[in-house]
This record gives C-alpha cells, sequence and structure tokens, in this order.
C-alpha cells in the first residue's frame, strides 16, 4: 500500500522559501559556491537520512522516535505536504492526514460546512459525505456545536471532530501524528478503538506516530524506530518499542536537557531525575521506599492554567502510575518567564521488582482538559525498583494511589 524508498529530507538552516525565478537563480549559484547571500557558509539539515521501508494494506505501522527524529517530517512527505530532496514515495489509495488540530479546517466555517470541505478535500463525493455525517457528529461528540464556526471551538473540539471526520470518510490510508495527545483519556481511548476497527474490520492502511508506547503495542502489527532521521530498527511492535524504551532511557536516574533540544512549547522541562529525600539522585529505588520524581522546568511567559503531569511505566510502555499537579492548575494571570521546581511522590510497595521508565508532560488547561501539549518526553529516565529485603506484598489495586505534589526551593 505504501512503497518508501531511500527517502532524505533536507533543510538549509536559517533560509526561507523564495519565490521569483531570479532569486532562485541566484539562490542555485550559491548553493554552487557554497554560501548564502552574506557569504557565510551554507549549513545543511538532513530531517531524514535514506528512510525505506512497506507497508501492507490492512496493516497498522507505528513510527516511534524522540523529538526531532524526523517522525513528523516523514508524515508531512507521505501526506505530500512537502516533498523529498531524495528518493521516492509510492502510495496506492486516496490518504487522509491528520498531523496537528483542525488540519483542513477553515476557522470561519461552521462544524457542518468543515464537514463538507474537509470530505471534499479528501475526495469524497457530497452523497458520501451525507451518507457518514451522523456517524461523524456522533462521533466527535459535537452535535450542540455543529453550526457553530470552528473558531469557537476548543482545541479539544478541534481534534475531536478532525479526527471523526479523518477516520469515518472511508480513506484507504489514515496518517495520525501524536495530535490525540490533546484529546481527554476517554476520546483517546475511542479513537484508537476507532483505529482498530478501521484496520481489522475494514482493511484500512494505518501510520500512527505517538510517544504513547502502550497504544503503539496495542494498536500497531509493526513498527519502525527512527533517530537522527535515519531507521534504527523496524519489525514486531513489541519488540521495537521494547528495544527503544531500553535504548531511549540512557539517563539512569537523572536527565539534563541537552543544548541541542529545541524549546516548542511555553514550559519546557531542564531536569528530571529519580531522588530520596534528600535530594540526591538514584538509579535504584527500595520496594518499601516512596518513589520522589523532582522536575525542573522553565515557564515562558504563560497567562493561561498549566499542569505537569508524571507517569511511570512498564517495560513494555504501559502506564501503571499517574499523577498531575493539581498546584499549577489552579494557577492563573499572566506570570513573567521563570524557573519552576515541582517533587511528586509515590507512595511505597507499589511495585513489583524490575526497570521502570518515567515520562512528564506539561499541558494548558481549560477547565478540567488538556487542551495543548507545550512539551512531552517519554521516556526522560529509566530507574529500577529493588527489594533489598522487603517482605511486605505490594498492593493488589493501584487505582485510587494519591501521589503528593510539593514545590521544590
Amino acid at each position: 500500500m505504501i512503497e518508501v524508498r531511500g527517502v532524505s529530507k533536507r533543510y538549509r538552516l536559517g533560509q526561507i522559501g523564495l519565490t521569483s525565478l531570479r532569486a532562485e537563480l541566484e539562490r542555485w549559484w550559491q548553493r554552487r559556491r557554497g554560501v548564502d547571500g552574506t557569504g557565510a557558509a551554507v549549513e545543511d539539515f538532513w530531517a531524514l537520512r535514506d528512510v525505506s521501508f512497506d507497508v501492507q494494506p490492512g496493516e497498522v505501522m507505528g513510527i516511534i522516535g524522540r523529538n526531532g527524529a524526523g517522525k513528523s517530517t516523514l508524515l508531512k512527505i507521505l501526506s505530500e505536504i512537502t516533498e523529498p530532496t531524495e528518493g521516492e514515495i509510492r502510495l496506492r489509495g486516496r490518504t487522509a492526514s491528520l498531523l496537528e488540530v483542525g488540519t483542513g479546517f477553515h476557522p470561519e466555517l461552521s462544524g457542518r460546512e468543515n464537514v463538507f470541505l474537509n470530505g471534499a478535500i479528501l475526495g469524497m463525493r457530497r452523497a458520501e459525505i451525507v451518507r457518514k455525517f451522523d456517524e461523524i457528529v456522533a462521533f466527535a461528540e459535537v452535535d450542540q456545536f455543529i453550526d457553530t464556526p470552528v473558531k469557537r471551538y476548543s482545541s479539544g473540539m478541534y481534534v475531536r471532530l478532525a479526527f471523526a471526520v479523518a477516520a469515518h470518510l472511508e480513506p484507504e490510508i489514515l496518517v495520525v501524528d501524536e495530535v490525540l495527545a490533546v484529546g481527554d483519556h476517554a476520546f483517546q481511548q475511542k479513537c484508537l478503538g476507532k483505529m482498530q476497527d478501521v484496520a481489522q474490520r475494514e482493511g484500512r492502511t494505518v501510520l500512527f506516530v505517538s510517544h504513547n508506547m502502550a497504544a503503539v503495542t496495542r494498536l500497531c502489527d509493526r513498527a519502525v524506530h527512527l533517530a537522527r532521521g535515519g531507521v534504527v530498527a523496524m519489525g514486531p511492535a513489541r519488540k521495537i518499542v521494547g528495544s527503544y524504551l531500553a535504548q531511549a532511557t540512557e539517563a539512569k536516574g537523572i536527565w539534563i536537557r541537552p543544548a541541542t533540544l529545541a524549546r516548542r512549547g511555553k514550559v519546557t522541562f531542564s531536569a528530571v531525575q529519580i531522588c530520596n529525600a534528600t535530594g540526591a539522585a538514584l538509579s535504584v529505588v527500595s520496594q518499601r521506599d516512596p518513589i520522589r520524581v523532582a522536575l525542573d522546568c522553565q515557564e515562558h511567559a504563560t497567562t493561561t492554567a498549566w499542569v505537569l503531569r508524571v507517569s511511570i511505566y512498564d517495560r513494555e510502555g504501559n502506564e501503571l502510575l499517574a499523577a498531575q499537579d493539581v498546584g499549577h492548575a489552579l494557577a492563573r494571570g499572566a506570570r513573567p518567564e521563570r524557573p519552576v521546581r515541582a517533587g511528586c511522590t509515590f507512595p511505597g510497595a507499589l511495585l513489583r521488582p524490575g526497570e521502570y521508565t518515567v515520562g512528564v508532560s506539561a499541558c494548558e488547561l481549560a477547565g478540567d482538559q488538556a487542551v495543548a501539549l507545550y512539551e512531552e518526553i517519554q521516556p526522560v529516565v529509566s530507574f529500577e525498583v529493588s527489594p533489598e529485603g522487603f517482605t511486605g506484598s505490594v498492593a493488589g489495586a493501584l487505582m485510587g494511589v494519591v501521589a503528593e505534589w510539593n514545590s521544590l526551593p
């Protein structure tokens, strides 16, 4: 269904697109000389380098990797938003893409009008859209607002409607980026179930990019691990996810933000560490002791409420424990750029001995829902739970576990 052969994508740092023939000829001559218009050396950045793989009809392929690995660039090429510098891609079928919130929507049009507009862009006949319309609106849960201009929709409503259109209008190939992270937990599960139906019952092909490793292992048949624009490994999803988690968490107990990791959102992480009561970093935690996670963040002049989230995963990417920082969720009003330090403590005797990873995220909050993902790093650090003579039993139910949050000096 999809053939990717030797695809590479190069960007020239510091340059923007040109529109005139003269400007393009000047750029061509400067490239021949290896300089830009100011005489400075041109710096190339390869977002993708020699990527090749095939996707069979009805297969769900996961694409995983750390931030900056080239995942979104690959999906933009597959969606024909941009062209590869080298290589070729062959798509056999109509493609629907959901790469960011509100893709293909016109803000001045109502939800109803955008369903028909987006369907037409995807190549659907009006009769097909009419036949699916009620099902799309019901899935998106926007019945009350379907005739409201989408510029008044929240980010969550945007993504619900955009996903519903893409999933219900019967494309042969469905491309989904991490945009589903904007939705709440119930909607994410609903989307995963729909994608399973699309692939297994309807025989359509799905490309799925996510930092949620449990979702990748649940949904995908195979996975591709990208790093620095190249393919590291490709194979069964469970195997690839396991090796990715093992490689991605080279930081044992403590993670310091590398200078090469660009800032994307209004809240970014500077450091994350597993620590003891005195604040010293740990890579091994006794089973009987609490699990303390210290977060160093930088807030970049935010004006809305936002929330921190810490999750603990097993080696297969299943989320076992999670906690949100309610204190920051309630903080409102304009705030200058400032450092923020917070600590999250999970009770002891909850996890069996073994290897675990920690993921962190910061989201803008509207009401009680996350509506914009500022930054997510998953996994960020790993640690080991050691029995060390512990003779008690692991708590049978993790539901209802309350983590303690506190500000750190």
